[in-house]
């Protein structure tokens, strides 16, 4: 799993953002994995959809595959590494290792809410 440890706050997380006005879904995914860790991705499926109950927005999470590039820590990420699915899940925060264990499966894309901070019903 590639992971980043963000700048601002060190906590580890799957790499992401927000979409520009005017830019596709793929596009956007394609720029944040890149500017977070030097590498270009393809995007493959949807994989979860989160709601953050408490702010209102909505991520999308994608699976994709490495195309090139190398990686690199940026302004938003301290640290950039590819770790296994068990580390990575040990070293997030419930709300991303959910993410990353839904990205894992091979079913229809989960739809989850949380908190902020964990789950909710």
């Amino acid at each position: 799993m590639l992971v980043i440890r963000r700048a601002d706050n060190s906590t580890w997380e799957p790499p992401g953002g927000v979409l520009e006005l005017g830019e596709s879904v793929e596009a956007g995914v394609r720029r944040e994995v890149q500017e977070e860790t030097g590498l270009r991705v393809v995007v493959e499926r949807l994989t979860g959809v989160y709601k953050n109950m408490s702010l209102g927005v909505v991520a999308l999470v994608f699976r994709c595959s490495p195309a090139g590039g190398a990686l690199c820590t940026s302004s938003e990420s301290s640290a950039v590494e590819w770790l296994s699915p068990d580390d990575a899940l040990g070293r997030m925060g419930e709300m991303y290792a959910i993410r990353v264990r839904d990205a894992l499966g091979t079913g229809d894309p989960a739809i989850r809410a949380h908190d902020g901070r964990q789950l909710v019903a």
